[in-house]
Order: structure tokens, then C-alpha cells, then sequence
């Protein structure tokens, strides 16, 4: 049997990655654009896209799932009132995700991430 891919970890165990996905996707959709590392910025955008194509749908089970994934309320209210509407008749591309210099203290890859 092959070993089981598990793909990024961002350094950290699983529970610790989503939980720290699911603050930067409320701060993303509160804000509307944040900025944080390549990497991590990397691994959010098809976390965030899945649950903008949940915010399109709108139905209550997809708004119930969505709280579940993030633990905020005031972020999910806004991703199905103002942003899943607004991407209505997009097909996908919600995110850009724009590189900008590094990190003063480590050098570390900065980029912003952004709604289109």
C-alpha cells in the first residue's frame, strides 16, 4: 500500500492547521484582505474558495456548515449576505494572491491575499 499523502502542515499538527486556517479565512472575509506568508496564503486559497462556492448556494445546511468550519458568526453572516452574492455568476477565481517583499524580522515571503 502507498503512504498516505497529507500535504502541507504548515509545521504544525492538523487541528492546530485548521483552526489557524479558519482564523485567517474570518479575518479574510471581515477585512477582505490580509496579509500573511506565500505558503500559508498558498494553502488558504482553496480553503476559502470551497466555502465562497458554499456562501453562492446559500442554503441553510451550507450556512450551517459554514459556521462549523469557521467558529464565527459575524464572518459567516457576511460571507453569505454580502460576498457569496456577489459572486453570483463567477465561475471560481474568487482570491488573488499578490507577493510583496519579506518579512523585516526573518526574511520570510510576504504576500497579500485579496477578493477579486
Amino acid at each position: 500500500m502507498p503512504t498516505p499523502r497529507k500535504g502541507a502542515r504548515l509545521g504544525k499538527d492538523p487541528a492546530h492547521q485548521r483552526l489557524m486556517l479558519a482564523n485567517l479565512a474570518a479575518s479574510l472575509f471581515e477585512a477582505e484582505h490580509i496579509v500573511t506568508t506565500v505558503t500559508k496564503a498558498k494553502v488558504l486559497r482553496p480553503y476559502e474558495e470551497h466555502l465562497i462556492t458554499k456562501a453562492k448556494r446559500g442554503t441553510i445546511h451550507d450556512r450551517r456548515r459554514v459556521i462549523s468550519i469557521l467558529h464565527d458568526k459575524q464572518a459567516t453572516h457576511k460571507l453569505f449576505s454580502e460576498i457569496g452574492p456577489r459572486y453570483s455568476s463567477r465561475p471560481g477565481g474568487y482570491l488573488r494572491i499578490l507577493k510583496m517583499g519579506p518579512r523585516p524580522g526573518d526574511h520570510a515571503p510576504m504576500a497579500r491575499i485579496e477578493l477579486v
